[in-house]
């Protein structure tokens, strides 16, 4: 199984959530902003993980970068270049 993960990054905590091939929720947890939560909660994804989007918010590098080094391949999204859902908001 292949999956792929979103983290939606505040200035306090992240929603955490991984999705499979046929985008079926397999996770999603809001977490406190602390790499060593967040990188507990993904660890045992972590060989099926094949990426993780990231907004590139003002305060995204100390989340990326923690993730780069722990050896998850990292995107980074920049969210004013992509179209937005119309009337569509979903949180867990």
């Amino acid at each position: 199984m292949r999956l792929y993960g979103g983290i939606d990054l505040h200035s306090n905590n992240s929603f955490v959530a991984m999705t499979d091939e046929t985008d079926r929720v397999v996770f999603e947890k809001r977490l406190p902003n602390d790499l060593d939560t967040i990188l507990l909660s993904l660890e045992r994804f972590r060989e099926a993980i094949v990426g993780i989007v990231v907004e590139s918010t003002y305060n995204w590098y100390w989340l990326v970068d923690g993730l780069m080094e722990a050896g998850f391949t990292m995107h980074l999204a920049n969210t004013a270049a992509i179209d937005q859902y119309s009337g569509l908001k979903h949180h867990g």
